[in-house]
């Protein structure tokens, strides 16, 4: 981490997208990602949170993906509920929400609803299956999405199952920054001709969109579509992890050729005495010898061996190692704010550079606020 990093900045700090105001209908997953980005980039967010409790539980106070927003609390099912949000709407550039298609609808605060108040409104809506489909009404999680775009065959051993990536890859690759870029090009737009659109994205999209370059070596033949069985997935030797002495794991990236040549030396192997590795007939040889070769020290000892070469190896890191490594250290990657570790904003930028200037809100906490900066009295109506 960061050693400047225990004091949060000013709260007067803007980013890139200062001025720009978001309503963000709560929800859970992609959705709040999605907003924290915007608000890490300056955006006023206002989370509108629903009366009761989290779907999640757990303490809010402590869901970063909710810092540097701001929240009022809206019922909406009452009947001034839908009135507040279509107020936001109209004060605001962008708005997120995650409901099921036509669940805003019926809410009253969809496309047609908020757009009629603010036609140059961004209105970006995030799911996991898209507005349409076959697929479109159906509950779903990452797990599933993931699997039917086709990007979750493509990882884990060819004899084993496939392997979860968390929802890394759905929800917050697939599903949050490509709203992110939707909404972000569309206000472009909005700004230029004053009219808003709605912007469409869908997890299974994006997971799908990700596949691109695989998609092109499918097509010239470079790229079996099974897993285990290329460049990249695993299969390689010089591409792949490997367990150490103490448990451990080293991920090995020596594409190229002058890098497989540091990284063969520093693991003590002679290069001219190995099998080509240009023949994948010869990989699984080449693995066995590297699995050899690491098994005889420990994590900690191989990273020493390999840390600032061009062998392209890593130690395989836990999140809390990840935080305390010197190069993330160094460029702040991690700080600390609000008695919290947590990622830094990203990217950087060299002028307006994003800030974490609030602490993850606590729903409802910001009602008066919002009412007035926001110039929103329909927000007071039975706020205590």
């Amino acid at each position: 981490m960061s050693p400047h990093s225990s004091d949060p900045p000013s709260r007067s700090a803007t980013g890139p997208l200062d001025g720009v105001r978001v309503v963000e209908l709560a929800g859970i997953g992609p959705g709040p990602f999605a907003a924290m980005l915007l608000a890490d980039l300056g955006a006023d967010v206002v989370r509108v949170d629903r009366p009761g409790p989290s779907p999640l539980g757990g303490d809010p106070a402590h869901d970063v993906t909710n810092r540097n927003k701001r929240s009022v609390l809206i019922d909406l099912k009452s009947p001034e509920g839908p009135e507040a949000v279509r107020a936001l709407a109209a004060r605001a550039e962008i708005l997120v929400e995650g409901y099921r298609p036509g669940v805003a609808e019926r809410l009253g605060v969809g496309p047609e609803e908020c757009m009629a108040a603010n036609p140059a409104l961004v209105y970006g809506r995030m799911t996991g299956w898209g507005q349409r489909g076959p697929l479109a009404p159906r509950a779903g999680h990452d797990i599933g999405y993931i699997a039917t775009a086709g990007t979750l065959s493509m990882i884990g051993a060819p004899d084993g199952p496939p392997v979860l990536p968390a929802n890394l890859l759905g929800d917050y690759a697939g599903g949050s920054l490509y709203l992110v870029t939707g909404v972000l090009a569309a206000l472009l737009t909005a700004r230029a001709t004053g009219r808003g659109q709605v912007v469409d994205a869908a997890i299974v999209d994006g997971a799908a969109h990700l596949t691109t370059l695989f998609w092109g070596m499918l097509a010239e033949g470079t790229w079996q579509d099974a897993r285990g069985r290329n460049l990249l997935d695993g299969s390689c030797p010089f591409y792949g992890v490997y367990e150490t002495a103490d448990g451990g794991w080293m991920a090995v990236g020596a594409l190229e050729p002058q890098f497989y040549a540091v990284f063969v030396a520093l693991l003590g192997l002679d290069g001219t005495a190995l099998p080509d590795r240009a023949d994948p007939h010869n990989w699984p040889a080449l693995r066995a010898e590297f699995t050899a070769r690491f098994v005889t020290a420990t994590r900690e000892e191989w990273s020493a061996v390999f840390e600032g070469t061009d062998a392209c190896v890593a130690p395989v890191l836990s999140l809390r190692e990840a935080a305390r490594h010197p190069h993330l250290a160094g460029r702040g990657t991690y700080t600390e704010a609000y008695g919290t570790t947590q990622p830094a904003p990203a990217p950087r930028f060299s002028d307006t550079p994003g800030t974490l200037r609030l602490p993850p809100a606590v729903p409802g906490a910001h009602t008066p606020d919002v009412a007035r900066d926001w110039c929103v009295p329909e927000l007071l109506k039975g706020h205590r």
